[in-house]
């Protein structure tokens, strides 16, 4: 959510500990001054239904060297959809927690609320 304060894993190697479903955070490639969040949908090599409610579905092969990032909101997202396939030396980290307004783990792509923590 906009104005979430939000810590990111970027230790060395990070990129390869990434898996589908993670929340990660990136400079937009339209404005290199802005970041956003979005979640990993797709890794190079994967093909991915750009609109799968459309009459005419297009799909997309992520080439190497990117991913397809798209928002929880589908209907009011500005992610990969429009952007196309991201780049990864855009992506800054992953998102690991939530720091404020509410503290909040995120683990394999599911938030884990206060109390529920595990190290599995």
């Amino acid at each position: 959510m906009a104005g979430d304060m939000l810590m990111i894993e970027r230790l060395p190697g990070w990129r390869k500990r990434l898996r589908v479903g993670d929340l990660v955070a990136f400079t937009t490639p339209y404005d290199p001054g802005r970041r956003a969040v979005k979640r990993l949908l797709a890794e190079a090599g994967d093909t991915v239904c750009v609109d799968p409610k459309s009459k005419h579905p297009s799909f997309v092969l992520v080439p190497k060297g990117h991913v397809w990032l798209q928002g929880d909101n589908f209907n009011n997202s500005t992610d990969s959809r429009v952007y196309g396939p991201i780049p990864l030396g855009l992506l800054h980290g992953r998102v690991t927690w939530c720091v404020w307004p509410s503290p909040r783990r995120i683990k394999n792509g599911a938030e884990i609320l206060p109390g529920h923590f595990t190290d599995s």
